[in-house]
């Protein structure tokens, strides 16, 4: 977010340690709409909040070119670090989907809920030749209809035999605040582009109004579906990467542990440690999950990275048959 901050805001962003300067245009909103960096920090959904505020009780020219040229900062900078070229990008999303994916036939389909624009784990599916299944169409133009959630894929046997057996690799994506690749079209459908405009981009951006935006399509839809997978038995969710700062998302999880006796709750968190120690900000959530857990309740903090806990999933592979009936045979030649 801070990188968003310097991309939008700064003259000379990405100078390294060299101190930022504000730019002109940025100086003049700021000024404008009385945002005070002190108070506010550098805080680029703070300052998006306020000029939204602001364009509600009166116009500005200026104000109205800073928000539409920070959601074209947020875009590119959302979508252009990912090297197509590089096979060694991703490898934490590529060993985690590979690792959670590998499911037992009988076992539902491992749900992946993101806040993030990029295309970080559609990249790493590709590559890992994993199948997502994003609420998209399969034909073209691809367009969103929540009924594709619904669907599968099956492998049929070549023989007669008309049932066809689930295939391996396939997750369901559900990109909560949208995507640097969804476009919002003159009729309201909801399709797959390379490159979507910052007004047609359906994306929830950075301000204080994502909590109302959630509830506007697809993001309702998608809400939705986080919603009923938390209230779902015999379920584990593994929180990574997120701060617990967006309410409308937090507190379903606070619910859920309360009032879902089968759920096991995973946070993982590099900073795991200072957040529920000593807190320098004050968030409630961390500190009622921190008490939860230690009360007993199936709550669990990891102190760790993304990539580092990648490595620490299980790799749970299943055995072909061929395998089990080696094992079978081992075993029954262990008992004589």
């Amino acid at each position: 977010m801070w990188t968003l901050w310097d991309h939008c805001v700064n003259a000379n962003p990405g100078a390294g340690v060299v101190a930022r300067t504000v730019s002109p245009a940025a100086a003049k909103v700021m000024a404008e709409i009385d945002y005070d960096v002190a108070a506010g920090k550098d805080n680029i959904e703070a300052l998006l909040s306020r000029c939204e505020a602001y364009l509600q009780v009166k116009s500005s020219a200026d104000v109205t070119a800073f928000i539409r040229g920070s959601k074209q900062v947020i875009l590119e900078k959302c979508s252009e670090f990912i090297d197509p070229a590089d096979s060694n990008q991703l490898i934490a999303h590529r060993t985690f989907l590979h690792r959670l994916s590998r499911r037992r036939v009988r076992d539902s389909r491992l749900k992946l809920f993101t806040t993030n624009y990029d295309l970080c784990f559609e990249t790493a599916a590709g590559r890992q030749g994993l199948v997502v299944l994003d609420g998209f169409s399969f034909t073209q133009p691809r367009q969103f209809d929540p009924r594709f959630f619904l669907y599968d894929i099956v492998r049929r046997p070549t023989t007669g035999d008309e049932v066809g057996t689930p295939l391996e690799g396939v997750f369901h994506i559900y990109k909560l605040h949208g995507s640097v690749n969804w476009s919002r079209q003159g009729d309201n459908e909801i399709e797959v582009e390379s490159k979507p405009t910052p007004d047609s981009a359906c994306l929830i951006y950075p301000a204080k109004g994502k909590y109302q935006q959630s509830y506007v399509q697809p993001h309702l839809e998608l809400v939705s579906q986080y919603f009923s997978a938390l209230r779902e038995p015999n379920t584990c969710l593994i929180v990574t990467a997120f701060g617990f700062n967006d309410d409308h998302l937090s507190e379903p999880i606070l619910a859920a542990v309360r009032t879902n006796p089968h759920l096991r709750l995973i946070i993982v968190n590099p900073s795991a440690d200072d957040l529920t120690a000593r807190p320098k900000e004050k968030n409630k959530y961390w500190e009622t999950l921190f008490s939860l857990a230690k009360q007993g309740d199936d709550v669990w903090l990891i102190n760790a990275n993304f990539g580092d806990f990648a490595e620490m999933i299980p790799d749970l592979k299943s055995l072909t048959p061929a395998q089990r009936l080696t094992r079978d045979i081992k075993l029954l030649a262990g008992t004589r």
